[in-house]
């Protein structure tokens, strides 16, 4: 039996480890014989959607009040203050990183527009997951780089430049969703919507700028994964 669209029960984190940006985008692809669910991670073989018993998609954990519905706790129910998303109109998550080797901004002719991957060791983050995306600008007399992280897809299909192991300096994005009232110069834990991973990260807000429909625009250093 081949289950309606709206059978199909996603978990709606939008982490992109599918290499979909979206599990709105995930399940069309799926429906259009382009994707297999088992590549959700978020699946398990013994937990398998059963598509017979299965309920309308809307009714999973939607982006609307998601800290609310997560109880303010990561994937290892460990709790955070806010989420943060993408700014509006860009194609990922923004990161501001520095290679272990920042000779190799120079070496490899890192610039804007290359299709990059990396991974955060150490220190900084220490995540376990290989980290993709795009260059947006360079700093090469410094060895920093700019990029938005955007998941697997586009350097599968396209290649890319390999930076090797980096230290995560800075995230910038948007604060729709706090239960702490966000202010400049004090540490949070938060949880970063496209986190593969869903864990809770702590950080430094550096740079905060309130918006007009109430939400937070800043930019977060000193990270490392709680």
């Amino acid at each position: 039996m081949i289950p309606e669209k709206n059978q199909i029960i996603l978990p709606n984190l939008n982490c992109g480890a599918c290499g979909y940006k979206s599990c709105n985008d995930f399940e069309r692809a799926i429906m259009d014989g382009k994707a297999e669910i088992a590549k959700c991670i978020h699946i398990t073989e013994k937990k398998k959607p059963d598509f017979t018993t299965a309920k309308p998609c809307s009714s999973c954990v939607g982006d609307e009040n998601l800290g609310e519905k997560l109880e303010w706790k990561d994937s290892l129910k460990r709790e955070f203050d806010f989420i943060l998303d993408i700014i509006d109109g860009e194609p990922g998550p923004k990161e501001t990183i520095l290679p272990y080797n920042p000779a190799l901004v120079k070496d490899l002719d890192i610039k804007k527009g290359d299709v990059m991957i990396g991974r955060p060791m150490g220190m900084s983050c220490g995540c376990p997951v290989t980290h993709c995306g795009v260059v947006y600008d360079v700093d090469a007399r410094n060895g920093v780089i700019y990029w938005n992280v955007t998941g697997p897809l586009r350097p599968r299909a396209e290649g890319f430049k390999d930076i090797g192991f980096y230290v995560s300096q800075a995230y910038e994005g948007i604060i729709r969703e706090t239960r702490e009232e966000i202010k400049l110069g004090r540490r949070y834990w938060f949880l970063p919507h496209r986190c593969m991973l869903q864990w809770r990260h702590s950080g430094l807000v550096n740079a905060v700028t309130k918006m007009r429909d109430g939400s937070y625009k800043v930019r977060i250093e000193g990270l490392y994964i709680g």
